[in-house]
């Protein structure tokens, strides 16, 4: 009722609905530190592994438990991880399925959804 979903196993809280709009990869870092959701201001960019925790690969567009995340993008989505020496690129995450892909420039528009907890 809050607007957030909490993963037992991980114990992050997510973002439950993204705002559909997609946005760099700083755009995203900005948008998650400045999450006001559910009274907490603690929100951030999920990395590549706790994204990719919440991909549901026995579905496919969305390949994500849409009763637990409605209106989820069968997309990418941003993780806050950048690859290795290439620091101009990030880790997104293709929601429609499920594929991890690495290397996508900062500068291309993916859409986002905030974590809190974990790290």
């Amino acid at each position: 009722s809050d607007d957030t979903v909490g993963h037992p196993s991980t114990r992050l809280t997510w973002q439950k609905e993204d705002d559909n709009i997609t946005k760099t990869w700083e755009e995203a870092l900005t948008y998650c530190e400045g999450l006001p959701l559910a009274g907490y201001s603690n929100w951030r960019l999920p990395n590549a592994t706790e994204l990719q925790s919440i991909v549901d690969y026995s579905v496919a567009n969305p390949a994500i438990d849409s009763s637990v995340f409605p209106n989820a993008n069968s997309s990418g989505y941003w993780s806050s991880t950048t690859v290795g020496v290439a620091t101009g690129n990030a880790v997104n995450v293709n929601f429609g399925t499920g594929f991890v892909a690495i290397g996508s420039g900062k500068t291309t528009k993916f859409y986002v959804r905030c974590v809190r907890g974990g790290q």
